[in-house]
């Protein structure tokens, strides 16, 4: 399991945006057409099947936040469970860079690196002093769109999740402070504003649903901080269409994900990820750092990133189905604590607490609730109930939840609301 932000906390939320009444949770997410969990058995080849992760986020050691981060594993982002659209449905058209062809690398990379910038999250910190902002950590971000007098910048969500003021360093050295339009941490995707006049150059996003294993991919980032700013990695890329399962400060989610040996370091979450025609086809967001691991990183592909970049752009947040509880996974109980549930349900999720606003509270259910189907299919864990809620179903659904309260089975109904209600 991919561990993200916050992840000394344990319990998991459903949805991406809830009230304080939902207990605040774990990060990096994808509405996906259903399919075969792929991610699990994947992973298991990498280490046992429970790897921590880190984000590819630049931190200071002396800030204890960002060093909870910093463990070994896959350094993340998100993802999160929607229905993908191809880009021509996105709605975004993006300005476009000039480059020479196929192949050229150098070429490539000299037009591509003018929209690679630097991103400094800032954050208010508690000194002797009292409260100052101070440097959090550092990440990347793409030149993607131009629109009147304003540019805007794909990136993480964990690169500017938590941050007081956002910095953006341009390829020139100039910098400047960046407005946030909005963030999804279940996809692991924030969308940035800043003035035009910083914007001649953007990446033209291609079409990552045309990938094929064995491609050229070209990264380029900032890994390990701003000195080394606008690195380029080469690779190929080492499988399209892959599942990891990821933490998110919302949540256990699993994230859809470009494989490939280009190297990802930490620095580089939110940089592009180029096809052989300079095209953007990937964000960089996560890399398996374990001892003895080479050659494994991930990026966000472009099908996925653009419909939820539009609607950041459209609304300001990703709008999804809203149960209204937190929850965990039933396996990371122990039996002793489960009191009379009948020892053959061995999967599922516990409600941890619940929204009293929400249509959960209002249907009747409790805290300690075993969810075990939703709509008569089987829930294994948190990240399948979100996937099939994301994936299969809709604001205004009414769903059937079967529940264990006890040894008691019940079925309790329920019409979900939107997260966009939640203040």
């Amino acid at each position: 399991m991919l561990e993200h932000n916050n992840q000394n906390e344990e319990m998991k939320h459903i949805e991406s945006d809830t009230t304080e009444a939902v207990n605040k949770e774990g990060m990096q997410r994808s509405p996906k057409p259903k399919k075969p969990f792929k991610g699990r058995g994947f992973l298991n080849t990498v280490g046992a099947g429970i790897i921590g992760s880190v984000l590819t986020l630049t931190v200071l050691p002396q800030t204890d936040y960002y060093q909870n981060l910093a463990q070994s594993g896959i350094e993340q982002s998100a993802g999160e469970n929607g229905q993908v659209e191809s880009s021509d449905d996105s709605g975004i058209n993006p300005t476009t860079v000039s480059t020479t062809g196929s192949g050229d690398i150098a070429n490539i990379v000299e037009d591509a690196s003018e929209s690679i910038v630097g991103i400094v999250n800032y954050q208010q910190q508690n000194g002797m002093g009292g409260s100052q902002e101070a440097q959090a950590g550092t990440g990347s971000g793409v030149l993607f769109k131009k629109e009147g007098d304003s540019a805007y910048i794909i990136t993480n969500n964990h690169v500017i999740e938590d941050a007081s003021k956002i910095e953006v360093s341009l390829y020139d050295g100039e910098k400047t402070e960046a407005e946030l339009i909005g963030a999804d941490p279940l996809t692991d995707l924030a969308v940035l504003k800043i003035d035009g006049k910083y914007a001649d150059n953007l990446l033209e996003v291609g079409d990552s649903s045309a990938l094929r294993a064995g491609e050229q991919v070209i990264a380029i980032g900032n890994p390990l901080g701003l000195d080394l700013s606008r690195t380029v990695t080469q690779g190929i890329v080492s499988a399209v269409d892959r599942t990891i399962p990821v933490q998110t400060s919302k949540g256990e989610s699993e994230l859809n994900v470009i494989q490939t040996d280009a190297a990802i370091n930490p620095g580089n979450s939110g940089g592009a990820l180029l096809n052989s025609k300079g095209e953007l086809i990937g964000i960089n967001s996560a890399k398996i750092s374990n001892s003895g691991v080479e050659g494994l990183g991930f990026a966000i592909p472009s099908k996925d990133f653009l419909p939820i970049v539009s609607e950041i752009m459209e609304k300001g947040k990703v709008e999804r189905p809203y149960i209204g509880i937190g929850m965990t996974n039933l396996t990371d109980v122990p039996r002793n604590y489960l009191g009379d549930l009948p020892k053959e349900v061995e999967k599922g999720v516990i409600v941890a607490n619940i929204d009293g606003t929400s249509a959960a509270a209002e249907a009747g259910i409790k805290e300690g609730d075993v969810i075990t189907e939703l709509n008569g299919k089987a829930v294994a864990d948190v990240a399948d109930l979100r996937r099939q809620l994301y994936a299969d179903l809709k604001v205004g659904d009414e769903i059937d939840l079967t529940i264990f309260r006890g040894g008691e089975e019940m079925t309790i109904s329920l019409t979900l609301t939107s997260n966009a209600m939640v203040n």
